[in-house]
């Protein structure tokens, strides 16, 4: 057995006895642990942002994009933030041993469907650093061991952060192996992970679509996950035209390294001679390069790039921004569902019936009405904070927290029922 192998089977197999181990915690044990992280995490912040730069300095070193840079950055606003998550989760509700549904059968038999931790859960992600806590206070409060194993461009800042966190559970009596992390750098470590599922119960990738193919390609152990974010939003015929203006523009330059930031903005050809040349122009002011088709290029009053198909289907994660003129509601959802990535899509529209129509029929985990696709997110929605998001339709789908890190199971309870 090679000593890659060896490390990580070790890991998986601690976790799942820790995991067994602390499965009765208390909730005010878990709350009070997942506060003193919080204060963990200030206290550390020096030393977290010291790793951090040694990370960026590499990451610049390797003329990395600015996108990533930017994702890979920990100052004193993101760590707070990152404590603060910690500290929302920690005042939500537990969501372990929750009743579901209750039903007495005809026979005296109780019948409860009732909220259950899924087990060890395995997190293999990519540039965000902010991810590892996040993951941890997540998996933690619903009663999941977790294995972290980030990507070697955050490697010191990952660390730093687990130490962090980690030297907290000794203090509650919690198994430290309630949070763990695969240190080995190297393809070899998350192949060898992918394969334990005696071992671990679940797997979530987050980053880039070719790190999400390669999990799902060897992965032994369920996954779930999202490929691409390719938002949409689309201005119909019955906007409200400077609503859509402020949409739109945070949609996009808001922070535009991310999966819930607009890609492609559709917009009805009644409005578009009113609209596209001022949308376009503060785009443009903002540094965004926009490729549009046709009626899009004759109308702005800037030269701008043509379109492509591949356009239409890129998630730039950039101040990119593809642009088309649609004629119908019809036409806009028929090209969100070709080209979307069923992540999270958007009309700005006045009209009612047009929302509906266009929310029942866009196929997205998220799907808005007269507000930014940037809403998608755990902490936005009041989940404390998210261990990633779903585009997949089976167990879970959009942001995922709490509720979505457990299963169920049925407790039944009898006086001596036997079966006829």
């Amino acid at each position: 057995m090679s000593t890659v192998k060896k490390e990580v089977t070790a890991i998986a197999k601690a976790a799942q006895e820790a995991y067994r181990s602390a499965i009765n915690t208390p909730s005010d044990v878990k709350d009070a642990a997942l506060r003193e992280m919080a204060q963990a995490l200030l206290q550390a912040q020096d030393a977290i942002m010291r790793a951090n730069r040694k990370d960026i300095a590499k990451a610049k070193a390797a003329g990395r994009p600015r996108a990533f840079i930017e994702r890979l950055v920990l100052d004193e606003k993101r760590i707070c933030q990152m404590a603060d998550a910690l500290l929302d989760i920690a005042a939500l509700h537990d969501p372990v041993d929750e009743v579901l549904t209750s039903v007495r059968r005809p026979n005296g038999l109780w019948i409860h469907k009732v909220r259950a931790s899924i087990g060890v859960i395995a997190i293999i992600y990519e540039s965000r650093p902010n991810v590892t806590s996040d993951c941890v206070g997540l998996c933690f409060k619903s009663g999941n061991a977790v294995i972290l194993r980030g990507g070697s461009e955050a490697l010191n800042s990952n660390t730093a952060i687990f130490s962090v966190l980690r030297g907290v559970l000794g203090t509650y009596g919690i198994p430290e192996a309630m949070i763990s992390m695969v240190s080995s750098q190297g393809h070899a470590a998350v192949t060898e992970l992918l394969k334990l599922n005696e071992y671990i119960d679940l797997v979530m990738p987050r980053g880039g679509e070719a790190l999400i193919n390669a999990v799902v390609r060897s992965s032994r152990i369920p996954v779930i996950k999202h490929y691409k974010g390719i938002c949409h939003v689309y201005v119909d015929e019955w906007a409200d035209l400077n609503m859509a203006q402020k949409i739109c523009f945070n949609a996009k330059v808001q922070r535009p390294g991310v999966c819930n930031a607009m890609e492609c903005m559709l917009v009805h050809r009644d409005v578009a001679a009113r609209f596209l040349p001022g949308m376009i122009k503060q785009f443009m002011q903002a540094g965004v390069e926009i490729r549009g088709d046709e009626l899009t290029r004759r109308l702005a009053k800037s030269r701008i790039k043509k379109a492509t198909a591949a356009d239409y289907s890129t998630e730039f994660l950039d101040l990119i921004l593809s642009v088309k003129v649609v004629g119908s509601l019809q036409e806009a959802v028929a090209h969100i569902n070709r080209f979307g990535s069923h992540h999270s899509d958007a009309i700005v529209t006045d009209n009612y019936q047009s929302s509906l129509e266009f929310m029942r029929r866009v196929d997205s985990a998220c799907v808005y009405t007269n507000a930014s696709t940037r809403f998608t997110d755990g902490g936005q929605f009041g989940m404390g904070a998210e261990i990633g998001i779903s585009t997949d339709k089976l167990h879970t789908r959009g942001p995922m927290a709490l509720e979505e890190l457990t299963t169920y199971k049925y407790m039944i309870f009898g006086n001596g029922q036997v079966r006829q």
